[in-house]
């Protein structure tokens, strides 16, 4: 199957559907909504259910066995976080907290990105690592941190650079500040390891873990049968809000809507390559990929806004849920499947409109 024929299977899968179908809604005014209880629910039930079946991976394949893949995943956010910012800062001219609140939040994970990656290799009969989830609960608060870190480091040599012009009576407001500033990193440090998705994600895991395929075996209709279902019905909230952000993505500007696109799709594919030279299997390499090309809509602007409140939230929600999490989910998500295909598969080749790979070399 080409690429093309990938792109055009995947648009047909209920969770494409049901997402533009929320985009449609949000479109034409409607009052659609998710009720809110169901808001709340659906995603601790999705990441309770990546944690279970993480945890239960981790049980039979061992902790040892996933250190590498944990450490490169967090190697690879953590230099693609420094890139994003020093392609928004140089190129973009983006303020400096535009820059760091973009850069953390490319470099960060989408775990709604991550649920459905899993279903588009469950539609194609994959399996992937399920340990990845541990993965995807370390890298989230990763490089907020960074970024939260670095620009807090910035904003101490402007404040230094200014007491150099005041009298050393007049310095005791900009010492305030620079605690303020310090205190900032560590309460942010608080709240990405102790926030909702995290607790209920590791704490999965650790579950998973204890009960083992045998102990998974009662609840499975509820944490697996009913998976695909509990993301449609969450794609069509996705797809609202998604809807509702279509016309600021005007005020992003193409800079950032290119980057938006052209960065995940860089991301991905370092991804899906670093993955499979690694060892892990097909689908393991597509949701590898996929961690590193996701950027979070969730997590991102409840850290944000509080640890640097100087950025512009629109730049970085618009710009990951309107542009990013569409183009993964209905376009990044098959050329990663078709690369990580043709990588797994060296004597196959990777059909892009009727031309092979093979034909070009």
């Amino acid at each position: 199957m080409d690429i093309l024929q990938l792109i055009q299977s995947n648009l047909l899968t209920p969770i494409v559907l049901f997402f533009l179908f929320g985009i449609i809604a949000a479109r034409i005014k409607s009052d659609l909504k998710i009720p809110e209880a169901i808001s709340e629910f659906l995603p601790i039930y999705l990441l309770a259910a990546i944690g279970l079946h993480g945890g239960i991976q981790m049980r039979t394949t061992g902790f040892e066995n996933m250190l590498i893949p944990m450490l490169v995943a967090i190697g690879l956010s953590l230099l693609f976080t420094l890139n994003h910012y020093q392609i928004l800062r140089k190129l973009g001219k983006f303020n400096i907290f535009d820059s760091y609140a973009l850069a953390s939040t490319y470099g960060a994970v989408g775990a709604v990105t991550f649920s459905v990656g899993l279903s588009f290799l469950k539609n194609q009969g994959v399996t992937s690592e399920g340990y990845l989830a541990a993965v995807l609960a370390v890298l989230e608060p990763v490089a907020f941190i960074l970024a939260i870190f670095l620009t807090n480091m910035a904003v101490s040599k402007q404040i230094n650079a200014k007491k150099q012009s005041f009298t050393n009576d007049s310095t005791s407001d900009i010492d305030v500040g620079l605690n303020e500033t310090k205190i900032k990193l560590s309460k942010v440090l608080r709240e990405s390891v102790t926030g909702k998705a995290i607790v209920i994600l590791l704490g999965s895991i650790v579950i998973g873990y204890i009960i083992g395929e045998e102990g998974f075996g009662p609840i499975k209709f509820v944490f697996d049968e009913l998976f695909t279902g509990a993301i449609v019905i969450f794609m069509i909230e996705m797809g609202i809000i998604a809807g509702q952000r279509l016309d600021d993505i005007k005020k992003v500007g193409l800079f950032l809507t290119s980057f938006a696109i052209i960065m995940p799709t860089f991301n991905g594919i370092i991804g899906v390559v670093v993955a499979t030279l690694m060892g892990l299997s097909l689908g393991g390499s597509v949701m590898f990929g996929l961690l590193l090309a996701s950027a979070s809509f969730i997590a991102a602007p409840a850290v944000l806004r509080n640890a640097i409140p100087q950025a512009n939230p629109s730049l970085y929600i618009t710009s990951a849920l309107g542009i990013t999490f569409p183009y993964n989910i209905i376009v990044l998500l098959p050329i990663m499947f078709a690369v990580a295909s043709f990588l797994h598969d060296p004597e196959g080749s990777i059909d892009l409109f009727n031309y092979s790979f093979k034909d070009l070399i």
